[in-house]
C-alpha cells in the first residue's frame, strides 16, 4: 500500500509537471550557431502555444495559456484568424478537411474546419488528452491520466475503441501503417496496428515524449534533465539503434529530409542531429520555452510558450515575417 501511493503521488507530480511545462520560464543561456544559410522570423500568436500543425496552406498553432487555436499564413505568417476551443489545448493534427485539438482541461477534443475555423464539433475522450495524430481514417488521442488511447472517427468524433498503452502516454504518430504512442513513467513506446492491437512494447529511454518517423526510423526525446538525449529505433522492429545527446528540456522533433530537429524548452534553443548519424549538426536559438515543431516542406516551425510567438526557420529571405 505505502509503494502503491508512492507511485500515484510520483505519478500526479509528473502528470502536473507535463501539464504546466509550457508556462515555465526558460533559461536564456544558449550558445547560438552563426547559421549564416538560415533566416529565422518571428509572428504573434496566443497565450502559451503549444502544439501546430500543418493544412497543406496554413499553419494551426494551439494556445494553452487562452484556450484558442490561431490560423497563420503560411507565406507571411499573417494571423488569419483566432478560434475557441476547449480547455488548455496541448496537441493539434489535420485530417485534410479539419483540424483536431487536444484540451487537456477538459477530457475533449474540438474539431474545427480548416476553411473558416468554424467549430465541427467537441467531443469527449479520455482523462488529460495531450497527444494527437490522424491515421488516414481515424483520430488517435493519447490520454495520459488514463494510460489509454482512442480512436474517433474522423468523419464524426464517434469515438471506435479506447485501447490501454504505457504509464501516462503522451505523443502519437502514425508511421504510415502503425500508430507510436510514448509512455513518459515507464521508458517504453508501444506500437500498435489501426485495430488497436499492440503489436509492441519496446524501450526507449527515460521519460520519453516527442516522437518523429524519418521513413526509416523512430525518434524519441528523453526528457531525463540534465541529461536529455535523443533515442534512435528502427521502425520495423523497435530495435534501440542509439541514443544522442541534446540540451535541457527536450520536447518535441521534426524531421526535414536531412535533420532531426529537437526543440529544446529550458535553453531557448532547437538542435540539428544528422538523421544518418545522430550526430549534433548545431543549435539555432529561438524564443523562449521552444515546445512544438513542425516542418511544413520549406520551413521549419516552433512554438515559443514564453515568448508568445511562433519562429519560422528557413533557408529563404523573401517572406519575412517580422
Amino acid at each position: 500500500m505505502k509503494a502503491h501511493k508512492h507511485r500515484k503521488t510520483g505519478r500526479s507530480l509528473l502528470l502536473l509537471l507535463l501539464v504546466s511545462l509550457a508556462s515555465a520560464t526558460a533559461q536564456i543561456n544558449a550558445q547560438e550557431t552563426d547559421a549564416p544559410d538560415l533566416n529565422i522570423q518571428r509572428a504573434d500568436v496566443g497565450d502559451t502555444p503549444w502544439g501546430i500543425t500543418f493544412d497543406g496552406a496554413n499553419i494551426w498553432v494551439a494556445n494553452n495559456g487562452d484556450n484558442t487555436a490561431t490560423k497563420l499564413r503560411r507565406s507571411d505568417g499573417a494571423v488569419l484568424g483566432t478560434f475557441p476551443v476547449g480547455g488548455k489545448p496541448i496537441g493539434a493534427t489535420f485530417d485534410g478537411d479539419n483540424i483536431w485539438i487536444t484540451n487537456s482541461g477538459d477530457d475533449t477534443v474540438t474539431k474545427l474546419r480548416a476553411s473558416d475555423g468554424v467549430t465541427q464539433g467537441t467531443f469527449g475522450v479520455g482523462g488529460l488528452p495531450v497527444g494527437i495524430a490522424f491515421d488516414g481514417e481515424n483520430i488517435w488521442v493519447a490520454n495520459a491520466e488514463d494510460d489509454t488511447v482512442t480512436k474517433l472517427r474522423a468523419n464524426d468524433g464517434l469515438v471506435l475503441g479506447t485501447f490501454s498503452v504505457g504509464d501516462i502516454p503522451r505523443s502519437v504518430l502514425f508511421d504510415g501503417t502503425y500508430l507510436w504512442v510514448t509512455n513518459a513513467l515507464d521508458g517504453t513506446v508501444t506500437k500498435l496496428q489501426t485495430d488497436g492491437t499492440v503489436v509492441g512494447v519496446f524501450r526507449a529511454g527515460a521519460l520519453p515524449e516527442g516522437i518523429v518517423f524519418d521513413g526509416i526510423y523512430i525518434w524519441v526525446t528523453n526528457g531525463s534533465s540534465p541529461n536529455e538525449h535523443v533515442t534512435k529505433l528502427r521502425a520495423s522492429n523497435g530495435q534501440r539503434i542509439g541514443s544522442y545527446t541534446v540540451d535541457e528540456g527536450a520536447a518535441n522533433l521534426a524531421f526535414d529530409g536531412t535533420y532531426i530537429w529537437v526543440t529544446n524548452t529550458a535553453r531557448r534553443e532547437v538542435t540539428r542531429l544528422y538523421a544518418r548519424t545522430g550526430l549534433r549538426h548545431d543549435t539555432i536559438r529561438v524564443g523562449e520555452g521552444p515546445l512544438g515543431i513542425l516542418y511544413d516542406g520549406t520551413s521549419m516551425w516552433i512554438t515559443n510558450s514564453v515568448t508568445n510567438d511562433v519562429c519560422r526557420i528557413s533557408r529563404s529571405s523573401d517572406d519575412i515575417l517580422r
